[in-house]
């Protein structure tokens, strides 16, 4: 058993920890100080890590018997469990870093959601292990002897923080898993409405609040374990409904839970990093998923409930690309249109992430400012599945921050813009959003694109649609034509016409 008092130098190390965490939430906030915060972020978890470690080295109980004088116990430290940590520490760190290397910034979104639902298994299991043996956690002092073993009493605060982080920890684990297979593919992006959800999940809800309760006067294990259940269900019934358009908040609001989860095993394990952490992550999480829900014209709980898109998501889509017209255009068409214009405002999405057009996209920008034209890129808060997917995919190619624009402070300008070139961006320009009452992204504020001269829309089929399983209006204006190829190909194509 590992001592759980916290010497000062160890609480100043965590507050530096605490303090390296801020100023990377603080980095984080712009492209142009991220790789900055990233560091601080860096710094402050090794300090979290290396301080745990070395206060909380294992030890075991040697007894030095003596022909002379009394036994004496002698406490060492346990090299078995000390490597054991240092090789799990080893194996973490070289999947971290592999996948890190490896991973493309299509897959981003699912990286994260697989990162979260880690981090609430882990708390999940933490908050297990500290059920099972109360006294290595020190949350338990009272032994009452039993048949068969002795029967640790928990304190009643810690009943708390253990039944609210196992339930978290578990909501977040089951609820990032299906959140990781909707943006991997392997579930469909439209919601699926289960007869009845809202009343099964408020009285899921109401009975793990219930259970938590009850779990303050009464430790059996049947109460704990069935916290965990249901907080396992309730999970993955949260997520499920939700509609692909609506990833962006549930990536943030699971950044969130993972937060809190963390936040309540550090209370449990005594560690002030881990809370320091867990409330800064689960506070951020909460305040980006409020931003998130402002973008789209939506309140949280409606989101929470699922009530952004229907099974029949489309239903207003205003027809398919059979039965109305549009215009088909070339990258020789495109290039001629953009040289001969004074302003050009380039639209990414999601579809320029998987062709991986970004540094092909900076390439053109840089040509037609050589003619003179101004480009700006706008961005729309949900565009891509993350919060701020695009932006990254920009710094990526090294596109000046001075022409990123966020959709308050371009959106203006549309009007006044002689091309808008829109390049696999397609839920977050569609006009429907304004006019289509029948339409799942009725509401949510959108790039306005269509009031530009000309819209220049590259897409790979008429057939398709976006991830909020709507057909966009933008298609068929008579200021619009597409560019009907893969992303990358064809923004090739018109830096090649370029020349």
């Amino acid at each position: 058993m590992h001592e759980l008092t916290v010497s000062p130098w160890a609480s100043l190390a965590y507050l530096v920890a605490g303090v390296c965490f801020i100023l990377a939430l603080r980095g984080l906030s712009s492209p142009a100080s991220s790789q900055r915060g990233n560091r601080f972020g860096i710094i402050g978890m090794t300090i979290a890590v290396v301080t745990t470690l070395v206060t909380h080295v294992p030890t075991v109980q040697h007894l030095l018997v003596s022909d002379t004088g009394p036994t004496i116990a002698v406490r060492a430290i346990d090299w078995v469990t000390v490597v054991e940590i240092l090789a799990a520490i080893g194996v973490g760190a070289a999947i971290g870093l592999v996948t890190a290397r490896r991973i493309a910034m299509t897959a981003m979104p699912q990286l994260v959601a697989a990162f979260h639902s880690l981090v609430g298994l882990a708390a999940m299991l933490v908050g297990v292990a500290a059920y099972l043996n109360p006294q290595a956690f020190g949350i338990s002092d009272l032994v009452v002897p039993m048949i068969g073993q002795p029967f640790a009493v928990i304190h009643p605060v810690s009943r708390i923080e253990l039944g609210l982080g196992v339930a978290i920890g578990a909501i977040t684990f089951s609820g990032s898993v299906i959140a990781f297979l909707k943006l991997n593919g392997n579930m469909g992006g439209k919601p699926i409405m289960l007869p009845g959800r809202h009343v099964i999940n408020i009285a899921l809800l109401a009975g793990i609040l219930g259970l938590i309760a009850y779990f303050v006067t009464d430790q059996s294990a049947w109460i704990f374990w069935t916290i965990t259940l249901l907080s396992f269900v309730i999970g993955f019934l949260l997520i499920v409904p939700i509609g692909g358009a609506d990833m962006p908040v549930v990536v943030s609001m699971l950044n969130s839970y993972s937060g809190w989860a963390a936040a309540a095993m550090g209370f449990t394990l005594h560690n002030s990093a881990m809370i320091i952490t867990g409330a800064l992550v689960g506070s951020s999480g909460a305040i980006l998923s409020y931003i998130m829900c402002r973008a789209m014209n939506r309140s949280f709980i409606s989101v929470i409930a699922g009530g952004f898109g229907t099974s029949d998501a489309g239903a207003g889509s205003g027809g398919s690309a059979v039965d109305r017209p549009w215009k088909r255009g070339s990258a020789e068409d495109a290039a001629f249109l953009m040289s001969q214009a004074e302003q050009v405002i380039i639209v990414p999405g999601y579809g320029m992430a998987v062709a991986q057009a970004q540094h092909v996209l900076r390439e053109m920008g840089d040509k037609l400012k050589a003619e003179g034209v101004r480009v700006k890129y706008a961005i729309h808060p949900v565009a891509g599945r993350m919060p701020g997917h695009m932006n990254v995919l920009l710094a990526e190619a090294n596109v000046p921050y001075d022409d990123v624009f966020e959709l308050e402070d371009i959106n203006s300008e549309f009007a006044q813009t002689d091309v808008a070139f829109v390049i696999g961006a397609n839920d977050v320009t569609n006009p429907a959003a304004k006019t289509d009452k029948s339409s799942p992204i009725y509401g949510m504020p959108v790039l306005d694109v269509e009031k530009a001269k000309t819209v220049l829309f590259i897409k790979r089929s008429m057939g398709g649609v976006g991830y909020a399983g709507v057909d966009n209006d933008l298609f068929y204006r008579d200021n619009t034509m597409m560019l009907l190829a893969d992303a990358k190909k064809m923004v090739e194509d018109i830096v090649k016409a370029l020349d």
